[in-house]
């Protein structure tokens, strides 16, 4: 790894990676075996930094608000406030950690090989997955969910089935994180260069006596402003690759011409291509919660287990300590100071309002930060949003809506979802974990009123689940889409319209996949760095 301060004002290469994140690494260490590889990644390193590696920092770097966070935060139009990666190894830097393919009827509606997924996932999981240690809390939650219905019981398992299964974990049994950025260590250091603190500004289009416009390079800048440009070698098969996320994909399609002209005019930005599909079709996984406070210490835990229902609702659970970072009160991945401030009209999501929400959790009695949260997810979602620029700054997110319960059947959905914690809650493994004088409408209401949130609430939150799930609506930061295949990208996640750009990352999802995605993208970056260099060695055997 190299700051992007020590590299030359021009360089070449046969492949330019933009963003080194959950997806890009995988990619990159899988081009350089044949080829010569840049890997531009906007952050920082995430090894050396307690905030990422330890299970029990859990939140501290998704609470961290300064300019070399690892973490950017951003509000949607909605209200939501949401995190964005900026680390080599994205998101897998910052999650909580689950770790689980996608179903087989999600791989065959994509179109994908299913040996060669299965040969991906496999070469992801030698360096990034492990079993977890199951302890009580956790444990109690799988059997409840048996005992509510969500059977069978799959035991431990990557694979998506229906029925309630363990899970893999990024936290090794020491409680040390691995990311995408440990793929890396496949790479051929021959051909791969990895630069941090290089901010992508915009594609570079040759366009002059072109049937059409064919990326060629890339301006880039590093943390002193300095201008950087690297461009493709000679070569039909040299491309650049955007690795930047469901929202740095499509702004910097946007930034570099290619997207809605209107809008795109409305920045001053040249059109290259008319594209109005970039940056449509946007969608975030709402995730809603019950927290149950424990007569009983629990377990530090993050996401082990999952209820995979038939209904489209994933239950999954995080308990014990993790919701304390250092000597602040926080409610780790729930805590207002990352970001669970949620739909309040725009003038009311002021510094005073989180502050008064922070004020009101660190007044909350020891007693409040001993149980867990158990959450629902809904898969898909069918409800989906836009996104925009905001400026014409890479550094500056843009302005993004995912509608979040647009679509009655999202909330049907949290409803039967939020319906079957209530069955975990009163179930008999998971008594020992509640107080018998706190009733399930009451969990309700508590957390409808703790401060994860700014909601404006409905008087009782328990009367209508409905309620229930609007006032409580968090991300689970598992946003998807705004490049879509059919839509932006082909099948080979080549960018319709232009030459030698391809997109691989979540922004080209139709919907999530598995319960939690970070494994498929993962797996994409190999399986796609697998398929790119079949074709390069098969077009060189022909020249030959």
């Amino acid at each position: 790894m190299l700051n992007a301060t020590s590299s030359p004002t021009i360089s070449y290469y046969d492949y330019i990676i933009v963003g080194g994140g959950t997806s890009g690494c995988a990619l990159a260490a899988t081009l350089s075996q044949n080829a010569s590889v840049l890997l531009l990644e906007r952050g920082g390193s995430p090894y050396g930094n307690p905030n990422i590696t330890s299970l029990e920092k859990f939140g501290a770097a998704l609470s961290d608000l300064s300019p070399t966070s690892p973490s950017q935060r951003f509000i949607s139009e909605d209200g939501v406030i949401n995190a964005r990666a900026r680390v080599l190894g994205g998101g897998s830097c910052l999650n909580a950690g689950f770790y689980t393919r996608a179903s087989s009827e999600y791989i065959r509606a994509v179109g994908w090989d299913s040996r060669l997924v299965n040969e991906s996932y496999q070469w992801v999981e030698q360096r990034v997955a492990f079993k977890p240690e199951m302890g009580p809390w956790q444990s109690a939650v799988r059997d409840g969910l048996l005992e509510a219905g969500v059977v069978p019981n799959n035991g431990f398992t990557y694979d998506h089935l229906h029925g309630t299964k363990v899970g893999g974990t990024i936290f090794d049994r020491n409680g040390n994180r691995h990311t995408a950025a440990d793929l890396l260590e496949y790479a051929n250091p021959g051909g791969l260069t990895v630069l941090l603190h290089a901010t992508v500004h915009r594609i570079l289009f040759a366009t002059k006596a072109r049937p059409k416009p064919a990326a060629h390079g890339v301006v880039y800048r590093d943390a002193s402003g300095a201008k950087h440009r690297a461009f493709l070698n000679r070569g039909l098969k040299n491309e650049i690759i955007i690795s930047s996320g469901a929202l740095g994909s499509p702004q910097l399609l946007m930034l570099s011409g290619v997207g809605p002209a209107q809008h795109l005019r409305a920045h001053n930005i040249t059109v290259v291509l008319d594209q109005p599909m970039v940056g449509q079709l946007m969608s975030d996984n709402p995730m809603n919660a019950i927290f149950v406070p424990s007569p009983l210490p629990v377990e530090v835990s993050l996401i082990q287990v999952v209820g995979i229902t038939q209904f489209g609702s994933y239950i999954e659970a995080a308990s014990g300590a993790n919701f304390e970072v250092t000597q602040q009160r926080d409610y780790g991945m729930f805590s207002p100071k990352i970001g669970q401030l949620s739909t309040v009209p725009p003038k009311q999501r002021t510094p005073e309002a989180l502050a008064k929400a922070i004020e009101q959790m660190n007044s909350l009695d020891e007693e409040a930060f001993q149980g867990g949260f158990i959450i629902e997810k809904i898969t898909g979602p069918i409800s989906t949003g836009h996104l925009e620029l905001r400026t014409n700054s890479p550094d500056d997110n843009p302005s993004v809506t995912f509608n979040y319960f647009k679509e009655p059947q999202d909330l049907q959905r949290c409803v039967e979802g939020i319906s079957t914690i209530e069955k975990v809650i009163e179930s008999r493994p998971f008594s020992k974990f509640r107080f018998d004088f706190l009733s399930v409408p009451q969990l309700l209401n508590l957390t409808a009123s703790a401060p994860v949130n700014l909601l404006p609430k409905h008087y009782n939150s328990s009367q209508s689940l409905d309620d229930f799930c609007k006032d409580t609506v968090m991300t689970i930061w598992h946003y998807h889409g705004g490049c879509q295949v059919g839509s932006v990208v082909d099948h080979d996640y080549k960018v319709m319209g232009v030459d030698a750009l391809r997109i691989i990352d979540g922004s080209t999802f139709n919907a999530s996949p598995g319960t939690n995605p970070q494994a498929t993208v993962m797996m994409l970056g190999r399986y796609m760095g697998v398929n790119i260099l079949r074709e390069r060695l098969a077009n060189e055997d022909l020249e030959n």
